[in-house]
């Protein structure tokens, strides 16, 4: 059997222990086994083990990459329940705005609702490749996006750590390693064990409770574990947290410094301006005409406040039923629109998900030389969404006498809201790995085959576009009454669209029938992996052993999307409308790796070690290409490090840029650069290039009508994209103190991106368009529709057609630090961690003409973040304070005037800016003697609220800023209890 040595032991302890990286703790830990036994090894070789990073296996301790290693035993000591919680503590993550479930609920999302990934870097979650125990985990997810691999698929009771490899490793990896590698290992031996956790805000909702066993055996010839694994996470609603309810402009009086927003008389408070409903009117020469929003008095203070309203004198004029009250005019009746629906609490916030799974894994020995192992992996998640939206229709001229009560030239427009919103999303992930493993002498082969299989549904509310068609052409007097709508095939139902009841969101049953109703959509990917390599030494070099690992690899991948029967036919109103999704990708490679050691025992040269490596791949949709790495380890003393990298990656196109089926969505108008020009040209807030080009095309300068949202397209980009390619540098220096108590490491990394391939969104186009130098031929500005003027006055955007394309380029670059202490103290004994990232550079260049965007400072990405860890072992006690905090940051360089802008004609200040924020974590640990171990902590110590931000210039919900550094579930208390046997 191969049994591990003391020193690969002592390596995978210190892992355990998220050291700086395996150089900067292992050495400690193997010094205190191999003192206990230190005869019985002295003659053998230690054996080699591989870390992410290398194919060769070494002795884990002089990795010439900076890699973080994060333990599970983390996850316990902080209240983490997710892989996604616990991977997001990295520095990798903290510095962009991830996607988590939390994220997913308000728009679609690559991998559907529930889904969470990790950016590395913010260079996007199909840049960083994942793999489950050295070997890729495949993708999982619903809907035509599915790329990356969903963290919630493995439960974290089944992991024992993750190892971060911070650079690039195309060469070793393939495709999809562009901004690092994420390696998941799990938990192995034959420990057995019942586990119980909850998460309780100190607030209801957002509770989370997870219920684990596993049980272990290890015997002569192999060893097998099956871990059990439940878990639900309860609903978040909106209406459960007060920073989340009344949304306000939240401006500020440049004058006097107070605040600027109007008042609603009905409360005293400042307005919630979340969104709105009402009959909308649109102008088409009636004399008396007031606003668009007119509001319905349906408590009486409208009338009891004297509003005025309407009262019809000329030919034209606008006459309304008793009731109604034009309002959103000026100051004083914004305050009086209704943009504060009982719906908006309905708004899942943290969605309700159920998940359990089932993991295995098995080795065996054939022979003294051979093993065969194997792994499976079933997991079940199923997410659930409620959300809130407005919908309008018809459009009917009130002159025309259809509607009683309304008069005047002006064309009539119900806008109601209702709470039928929402998705259902199940996701059945099923991963089985078989292989063997062997040596021959010193060298060690391994092949394996895998097989990962995401099916997922997903279940949408939505409206039925002949249903609300078909009711309102009853208004003109079509039959209604014995016909069905021509699609969804429902009876016609007479909607009375002027009843302030409906507008208001409360429907009868009838016209609930007919116009609400689910989709059914359905998703598949596969991917089969067959991977083989071998790995050790070729010859002695007087420096040291020359070490190798080739391989080989063969890969395919397969999506069908098949988006619901009403989505595929156009039939959801005011929803993303898709085509199917289907295509496949076969991907073959060739790789190979050799370590030289140069130099040893020298002046100013403990060891000087170089790693090179190459991999060839070629990929049926694409090509073939060939990228490198070469990796520098000089060893200055045995207790200094400098370690310096370069490498080069592509990136092939995944099968949804390739394929995607034909996609719709909506975009406000006000997303329009040359939108209500004139006011923001007198505000000085407006692109001198945008004005002129906006000018140029013949836009009146007050054009501020919203005529309803315009429709975006996109669809895959096969036939036309190139591959990504990319070059990783990075250069480092690590330290550790000859006893091992202090630890240090300082890492500068770099990486560019060339021919990045990103969808380019209907807003994106617009404003490539009117910022182009050379208007008149600018080939962006074919690439949508703008209707004229000639329909009362509109001259909103109606089609913009996007798509994946390939783009000019993305560049970060940024420093690391690890500064750890350990070290028996007379307290007991005490562990220090500090984990810092420096965000120096992140831009994004659209095009090769295009100024690059930078992001750094902006929301969601600050330049400092970090972690501060400190943990006190004494006796059967454990004392642990975490600290998680993100750098200040604001939007104001993206205004040519800041923070300043006008409202009202009023000069105010907004506010896109959030402090540097800090949270905090304590927990204490104790372990009886029964076996049973038990943690108590609270998260978010001092119950900190999001920060607040103004809506229209930052992602809010009321006005709690929604990026992934901050917490929205507030102080919650939590509990693990663990028995082992």
């Amino acid at each position: 059997m191969m049994k591990d040595s003391h020193i690969a032991k002592s390596v995978r302890l210190a892992l355990a222990f998220g050291a700086a990286s395996t150089l900067l703790s292992a050495g400690a830990y193997a010094q205190d086994v191999t003192d206990q036994d230190e005869n019985a090894d002295a003659e053998e070789k230690a054996e080699r083990i591989t870390v992410v990073g290398s194919r060769i296996r070494t002795d884990g301790m002089d990795n010439p990459t900076p890699l973080e290693v994060i333990s599970t035993e983390l996850a316990v000591e902080q209240g983490l329940n997710t892989l996604g919680e616990l991977l997001r503590t990295s520095t990798v993550a903290s510095g962009s705005n991830q996607l988590t479930a939390a994220m997913s609920v308000g728009s679609v999302t690559e991998g559907g609702a529930g889904n969470e990934s990790i950016s590395m870097r913010g260079l996007g979650a199909n840049r960083t490749l994942v793999l489950l125990n050295g070997r890729r985990a495949g993708p999982a997810g619903t809907r035509g996006q599915v790329a990356a691999f969903d963290m919630n698929s493995i439960p974290v009771s089944a992991v024992e750590r993750v190892e971060i490899l911070k650079d690039g490793a195309s060469s070793l990896y393939g495709s999809d390693a562009v901004a690092g590698v994420i390696n998941i290992i799990t938990k192995k031996g034959d420990e057995s064990a019942i586990n119980f956790s909850a998460n309780q805000p100190t607030e209801s909702g957002g509770e989370n409770y997870r219920l684990n066993g596993t049980y272990g055996q290890a015997f002569d010839k192999g060893s097998f574990r099956v871990v059990a694994d439940y878990r639900l996470q309860q609903e978040l609603a909106r209406g459960d947290r007060d920073h989340f309810a009344c949304e306000q402009r939240y401006l500020i009086d440049q004058a006097t410094g107070e605040r600027a927003d109007p008042i609603d008389p009905r409360t005293g408070n400042y307005h919630c301006n979340d969104l709105p409903y009402g009959m909308w009117l649109w102008y088409n020469g009636a004399g008396n005409y007031l606003s668009t929003i007119q509001n319905y008095d349906y408590d009486g203070s409208k009338a009891a406040a004297g509003l005025p309203t309407y009262n019809p004198v000329n030919p034209g004029d606008i006459g309304v039923p008793e009731g109604w009250y034009p309002v959103g005019y000026d100051k004083l009746t914004d305050g009086w629109v209704d943009a504060d629906h009982p719906y908006q609490d309905l708004q899942t916030m943290v969605p309700r998900t159920e998940a359990w799974s089932l993991y295995a894994q098995a080795d065996y020995d054939l022979s003294d030389n051979v093993r065969f192992y194997s792994e499976i992996l079933h997991s079940v998640r199923e997410t659930k969404i409620n959300s809130y939206r407005q919908f309008w229709e018809p459009y009917i001229p009130a002159w025309a006498g259809l509607v009683p009560g309304w008069e005047g030239d002006v064309y009539l427009d119900p806008t109601a809201v209702t709470d039928h919103s929402g998705s259902v999303t199940t996701i059945d992930y099923t991963r089985g790995v078989v292989g063997l493993e062997g040596s021959l002498g010193f060298w060690n082969w391994d092949i394996s085959w895998q097989r990962s299989l995401s099916s997922g549904t997903y279940d949408t509310k939505i409206i039925m576009q002949d249903a609300l068609e078909m009711a309102a052409n009853a208004i003109w007097g079509d039959p209604c009454e014995g016909e069905v709508s021509p699609i969804s095939q429902r009876a016609c139902y007479a909607i009375d669209f002027f009843d302030p009841e409906y507008v208001r969101g409360n429907f009868d049953q009838g016209t609930r029938d007919f116009l609400f109703g689910m989709d059914h959509g359905k998703t598949i990917y596969k991917q089969d992996t067959v991977d083989a390599y071998i790995t050790g030494d070729l010859f002695d070099l007087p420096a040291g052993t020359v070490a190798t690992a080739v391989g080989v690899a063969y890969q395919t991948d397969s999506i069908v999307d098949t988006p619901g029967e009403q989505t595929l036919q156009g039939n959801s109103w005011g929803m993303s409308s898709a085509g199917i999704t289907a295509g496949r990708q076969t991907t073959v490679a060739a790789y190979g790796e050799i370590q030289v050691p140069v130099l040893r025992d020298l002046p100013g040269v403990y060891s000087l070690d170089l790693t090179g490596s190459a991999r060839w791949t070629d990929v049926n949709t694409y090509g073939s290409d060939t990228t490198f790495k070469i990796s520098a380890n000089w060893a200055i003393t045995e207790d200094l490090r400098v370690r310096a990298s370069r490498g080069t990656s592509f990136r092939s196109p995944a099968l949804f840029e390739l394929y995607l089926g034909d996609q719709s969505a909506f975009f406000d108008q006000r997303s329009d650069p040359c939108w209500n020009w004139a006011e923001r040209q007198e505000a000085g807030s407006i692109n001198e290039r945008v004005l002129a080009n906006c000018q140029a095309d013949g836009i009146p300068g007050d054009y501020a009508q919203d005529f309803g949202s315009g429709t975006a397209y996109t669809g895959g980009g096969a036939g036309t994209l190139k591959a990504e390619t990319s070059v990783s540098e990075g250069v480092g220096i690590v330290w550790s103190s000859p006893e091992g108590t202090v630890a240090a490491s300082v890492d500068y990394y770099q990486v560019r991106i060339d021919n990045q391939v990103d969808d380019i969104t209907g807003v994106a186009i617009l404003n490539q368009c009117y910022t182009s130098e050379d208007f008149a031929n600018e080939p962006f500005c074919d690439r949508f529709t703008r209707n004229d003027g000639t329909e009362t006055g509109n001259w909103g955007i109606d089609e913009v057609y996007g798509g994946y394309v390939n783009v000019a380029s993305q560049y970060v670059r940024g420093v690391d630090t690890v500064l750890s202490y350990q070290d028996d103290t007379p307290m007991g004994y005490l562990r220090l961690r500090l984990d810092h990232t420096i965000q120096i550079e992140r831009t994004y260049q659209q095009l090769a003409d295009s100024q690059p965007e930078q992001y750094v400072g902006l929301l969601g990405n600050p330049r400092h973040s970090g972690t501060i860890t400190a943990s006190l072992e004494r006796d059967t006690w454990t004392y642990t304070w975490a600290t998680r905090y993100a750098g200040k940051v604001d939007n104001y360089g993206e205004y040519v005037k800041g923070s300043a802008t006008t409202y009202r004609r009023t000069p105010v200040y907004f506010k896109a800016e959030a402090p540097t924020t800090f949270y905090h974590t304590a927990s204490v640990s104790k372990q009886f003697e029964n076996d049973i171990d038990l943690t108590v902590g609270i998260t978010n110590v001092f119950d900190k609220k999001p920060p607040l931000g103004s809506p229209a210039y930052s992602y809010t919900t009321g006005n709690a800023m929604m990026y992934s550094q901050y917490d929205q579930l507030g102080r919650q208390v939590f509990i693990n209890l663990n028995y082992s046997f």
